[in-house]
């Protein structure tokens, strides 16, 4: 088992980044997701700014795209903090060390969380820059004992079992739905689609088998992504309402390849069959289609948290 981080640690990491506030106490948390941190620098008012590795107790992000910093300051008039960047298991940290942060966000006041993810499209209706309410999620890894709150239970976050069948919460997601359809800009001139699904969480760092793509999608999976469920559970257990978003950056090739003897039966033949051309997901194309869409999230969230 992971060392057990202490209730004092994450005491020390809150009190720091008091110190440097000067009395700011945010009540919603965001979560920037690969190629997402952009919505950080919308923030209004007293912008502070912490580098990760200036405060107690905190990783260092080193997934392309994320800055590695929170960032403090006014959204449609609410307090807010930023991660520009954040953790995941697959860069070595442990589940509790990737929801370190969230954790801190409640000692110090936060209320709601809000995070955002780039994820491939399961959902064959899917297409490259929609957005994806999160409803509901498929933690393979929870599932199989790498569960966020595994450990013993830090009674001053929340209980011991807490229920997450409604991690989601229902209130925010209407808003985030009332936002979307009643902005004729987004849905009929940059043509945003929004959908509602659910999302499996995968440890990564390399893309999923087509195999293990269809086995999502028999469970129900429509997206698939390497984070936000280890923070949305801490969140839930803090007490926090939860919102997640999914911006889709590129759709599953989950088809079973050709039978190498059918091809080559053909080929001995003298009938060799057409190649398949596929395109297969790489990080780059992640951040192409984030930046794609970074001026519409922005409007987007701008919207849901005026509302929040």
């Amino acid at each position: 088992m992971s060392p057990v981080i202490s209730y004092a640690t994450y005491g020390q990491a809150a009190d720091y980044v008091k110190s440097r506030l000067s009395g700011f106490s945010p009540e919603i948390g965001i979560v920037c997701g690969s190629g997402l941190g952009s919505l950080a620098d919308t923030l209004e008012g007293n912008i502070i700014k912490i580098k990760y590795e200036e405060i107690p107790g905190f990783m260092q992000s080193t997934a392309q795209g994320h800055l590695g910093q929170l960032v403090f300051g006014l959204l449609s008039g609410k307090r807010v903090v930023c991660m520009q960047g954040r953790f995941h298991c697959y860069e070595g940290y442990t589940i509790q060390q990737v929801t370190f942060p969230i954790r801190v966000f409640h000692l110090l006041g936060v209320k709601s969380l809000l995070a955002t993810n780039a994820a491939g499209g399961i959902n064959p209706k899917y297409e490259v820059g929609d957005v994806v309410l999160i409803a509901d999620h498929l933690s393979l890894p929870g599932i199989s004992g790498n569960n966020a709150l595994v450990g013993p239970n830090a009674v001053e976050f929340g209980p011991r079992f807490p229920s997450i069948s409604d991690l989601y919460t229902p209130r925010l997601r209407r808003i985030a739905a009332k936002a979307y359809l009643t902005n004729a800009v987004l849905r009929e001139e940059r043509k945003l689609r929004m959908h509602e699904g659910i999302y499996a969480w995968c440890f990564g760092p390399c893309y999923e088998t087509r195999a293990e793509l269809r086995a999502l999608q028999s469970l129900g999976a429509d997206l698939v992504g390497m984070s936000t469920i280890p923070e949305s559970i801490v969140a839930k257990h803090c007490g926090m309402e939860v919102l997640a978003m999914t911006l889709v950056t590129n759709k599953c090739v989950s088809r079973r390849e050709r039978d190498t003897f059918e091809e080559m039966e053909a080929e001995l033949a003298g009938q060799p069959l057409d190649p398949v051309v596929e395109a297969f997901p790489n990080h780059e194309e992640v951040l192409v289609a984030a930046a794609a869409r970074t001026a519409d999230i922005q409007i987007l969230v701008k919207s849901i948290v005026n509302d929040m």
